[in-house]
């Protein structure tokens, strides 16, 4: 009893002092590394505009590691497969009792995949949307309509969809919205200016939300 008080400690220790993302490397043949410079300008927005120290180069950890107990936040994209060993479902459920946070954008494709797999982590829980009452939209910007479109596809409408451990999201799956899309480089999408802002301020929230929660 007193090593597992002692892990979780620790591991509420690395949660509460650590400010730094990583990318999460998966199984499956999706694209894991899509959007390569989507998470180092969304750190250098972070850094200069909501105050965090984030280490400007992230980090790639793969699911199955203990390596993802070093970050409060991981970051998760791709637009194919997605395949979770049993370990890798038990390891990824224990980061995220314990105080972790994943957020995964669906890059387009990448929805019918996840949601299978999530089962394996979670098998009691179900995806469901957030509402645009949720602090996660209200901090520090505002999204008074919710997540942001960024890029289209199907012209369906972008949603945001949570799995909550008791009464904290652990968890957001953002759909329809290509929000790593709007924080690549300018000339990758040639997105407008107000799109990448909204973008980038939408992956803000994200992350002081990640942070403090």
């Amino acid at each position: 009893m007193k090593s597992l008080f002692s892990l979780f400690f620790f591991l509420y220790s690395f949660f509460l002092f650590s400010q730094d993302l990583a990318i999460l490397k998966y199984k499956g043949g999706g694209d894991w590394y899509g959007n390569p410079t989507a998470l180092p300008n969304l750190i250098a927005f972070c850094n200069q505009n909501i105050d965090t120290k984030i280490t400007p180069k992230p980090q790639t950890v793969e699911v199955g590691s203990t390596d993802i107990f070093q970050f409060p936040l991981l970051h998760m994209t791709g637009h194919g497969n997605v395949f979770f060993s049993e370990t890798d479902a038990e390891n990824l459920r224990n980061y995220l009792i314990s105080g972790g946070f994943l957020h995964i954008d669906d890059n387009y494709g990448m929805a019918p995949y996840i949601t299978k797999e999530l089962k394996k982590v979670f098998p009691d829980k179900d995806l469901v949307e957030l509402s645009t009452s949720h602090k996660i939209f209200n901090m520090p910007y505002k999204f008074p309509k919710g997540l942001p479109k960024i890029h289209e596809h199907d012209g369906k409408r972008p949603q945001a969809f949570g799995i909550f451990q008791e009464d904290r999201l652990v968890l957001l799956f953002t759909y329809e919205s290509d929000l790593g899309d709007g924080w690549e480089d300018t000339e990758v999408h040639n997105d407008p200016a107000n799109v990448r802002e909204k973008a980038l301020k939408m992956g803000a929230n994200i992350v002081r939300y990640a942070f403090e929660n």
